[in-house]
């Protein structure tokens, strides 16, 4: 992971999670290793260890550049633009 700096911070809104679980896995019956949230929006997608990596799969989608870990003890986030933890 890079130490790169971030330039899209502006793009952080206060966001409320729309589900307690993957939108899309929730919608399809399937499941998901860790859970990340778009700081654009609000939308909860699963990690890249999950197999459809719906996190990423919204980024490309919206362009929504920054999720943060919603897991349990964690507290990073990632800009996917910069490749920078945050």
């Amino acid at each position: 992971m890079s130490t790169q700096i971030c330039t899209h911070q502006d793009a952080i809104q206060p966001v409320t999670p729309h589900t307690r679980g993957c939108e899309e896995c929730l919608a399809t019956g399937d499941s998901w290793v860790h859970l990340r949230l778009c700081l654009t929006c609000g939308h909860v997608g699963c990690c890249d260890s999950s197999k459809n990596k719906h996190a990423t799969k919204h980024f490309h989608a919206t362009s929504h550049p920054i999720i943060q870990s919603i897991e349990p003890g964690e507290d990073w986030r990632w800009c996917y633009i910069d490749e920078a933890v945050l």
